[in-house]
Parts: structure tokens; sequence; C-alpha cells
């Protein structure tokens, strides 16, 4: 089975909705939130997709 879609990061303002799987950072301001954001889509060759006001992740498509 070969993974095309993969889930590399979470980026949130309240951890307490998510649990395990990937990697997640807390940030105490949405606009630190959307920097994080920008950087680890970068740095990690994904694409960051706004899942809720205060939820980004980070998935890398193959």
């Amino acid at each position: 089975m070969i993974l095309e879609k993969c889930i590399l990061a979470v980026i949130t303002t309240d951890a307490s909705k998510f649990a395990g799987g990937a990697p997640l950072f807390t940030c105490p301001s949405t606009e630190e939130m959307e920097f994080v954001a920008t950087n680890l889509e970068a740095i990690l060759d994904g694409i960051a997709h706004r899942l809720q006001e205060n939820v980004y992740i980070i998935v890398k498509h193959s």
C-alpha cells in the first residue's frame, strides 16, 4: 500500500482538541499560528490547509 497523502503536522491555538498521529504545534495567537504554518509548509515541502479558524494542517501530496 502506497500512501498518497499524509498529514505532517497540526498547528493550532487550542491543543486540547487534538491528540496523537502527527506532530502538534501550539501557538498563543492566530498570527503566530499562521506564521508557523507558512514556515512549516516550506520546510516540510507540504501544503498548509486551514481547517478551522484556529487549526491548520500540513499535508504532503504525492
